[in-house]
């Protein structure tokens, strides 16, 4: 998962309750308007787990830190009998991962590394609030990753921008335009997820043409770098588009879901 997060986002934010892990980025700006939002339950990974927030009520923790330097350390920890996170105050706040490797001899070997994070006090938590799903105009399962990976890679050449279009069909077209060609890869009978919402109606696909395109011209690199982070291999992945505004790509597996924002290209 870490590293997944790593190829999306330089840095990132870490949210520990009780139940839940998440990883965020909601760089609106700076980052091309990309957002994320990963959700762990903590019982499927850790057999221990213990934490204490500011406050009984604000029973929280967040901090700023670079997915890359925890990925490193984790991946020391392959082979290890039992990996240990702590968050400590030394010269300045830091995750510290305790690996305990298997030794020839009694004694254990111990690898730690101790990883600088920032903590984000309370008045700013607000900023890191659960992103909704948006008003699609179009859901649609999107088709294997690695066929969908390896068609964005070539096409990356050709341009800096893709257009994802699908219909209630399931079908889905990438599209590159340029003045010297233009290219179409169609992807047919995806299939479209049964969007409820909570007094049972379909959501707001309904009443649309099952035929008619919804489009979104979003950067080719940034939904590259969603394909090729993929290391965990997702049993439901789709996306939904917003005509022109945005499209949000939702993948989901057993212990892990991850939640993409691309907005769209003026």
């Amino acid at each position: 998962v870490i590293n997944t997060i790593a190829k999306l986002a330089k840095t990132c934010t870490l949210r520990l309750t009780v139940s839940k892990l998440y990883f965020i980025l909601s760089d609106k700006v700076a980052n091309g308007g990309v957002s994320m939002w990963c959700e762990l339950c903590q019982g499927n990974f850790f057999d221990e787990f213990q934490m204490e927030g500011v406050a009984a009520e604000h029973n929280e923790i967040y901090l700023e830190l670079v997915p890359e330097n925890l990925s490193r350390a984790l991946k020391t920890a392959q082979s290890a009998k039992a990996v240990k996170i702590k968050l400590t105050n030394k010269h300045c706040p830091c995750l510290r991962v305790s690996v305990e490797l298997p030794s020839l001899s009694s004694s254990s070997r111990i690898v730690t590394h101790d990883i600088p994070v920032g903590v984000i006090p309370r008045r700013l938590w607000n900023d890191f609030r659960e992103p909704s799903v948006p008003d699609f105009d179009v859901s649609i399962y999107l088709p294997v990753l690695k066929t969908m990976k390896s068609v964005v890679e070539r096409m990356k050449n050709l341009s800096n921008s893709i257009v994802i279009e699908a219909n209630l069909s399931g079908e889905m077209n990438l599209k590159i335009e340029t003045d010297l060609v233009s290219v179409t890869t169609h992807f047919k009978d995806l299939g479209n997820p049964p969007w409820a919402t909570e007094d049972g109606c379909q959501s707001s696909t309904q009443g649309r043409d099952l035929e008619s395109m919804a489009e979104a011209r979003i950067d080719i690199k940034k939904l590259q770098q969603l394909l090729a982070g993929q290391q965990v291999n997702p049993s439901k992945a789709l996306c939904n588009i917003v005509s022109k505004r945005i499209v949000h790509f939702i993948l989901l597996h057993e212990d892990v879901s991850l939640q993409y924002f691309i907005p769209a290209l003026a």
